[in-house]
């Protein structure tokens, strides 16, 4: 019998493993929009985003961009009128980061310093 808490560790490690996650981390592009919309601290629309960040980008490239964020769940996209409006979700994003950090530490936790034999103490 598979236990409530072993789902929801399977379900976060699916989501720690989910490849458009780092597909969308992975180009500079993005990451720059990411800090950008860090900075502002409030939604902003495409056009926000390709004159904050995106200065020598086209608007449609900007605006593929922050769908691949939005499909990756590092922003949430909300329409105002006939805008979309995008926010990073902070503490999603967060979450995240910090579960890829726990997951490495877990498994490959470093080695105890070793003393290489050529090296002699005083």
């Amino acid at each position: 019998m598979v236990t409530q808490m072993s789902k929801r560790a399977a379900a976060r490690l699916d989501a720690l493993l989910d490849p458009r996650f780092y597909r969308a981390l992975c180009d500079p592009s993005r990451l720059g929009i990411v800090a950008w919309l860090a900075a502002q601290r409030a939604p902003r629309s495409v056009s926000d985003v390709a004159a904050g960040c995106c200065a020598r980008i086209d608007l449609s490239v900007v605006s593929r961009h922050l769908a691949t964020l939005r499909d990756a769940g590092i922003l949430e996209a909300a329409r105002d009128g006939k805008q979309v409006l995008y926010r990073l979700r902070t503490e999603w994003l967060v979450g995240m980061l910090r579960g890829v950090a726990d997951a490495i530490e877990a498994c490959c936790a470093p080695a105890p310093a070793t003393r290489h034999p050529a090296t002699k103490q005083a």
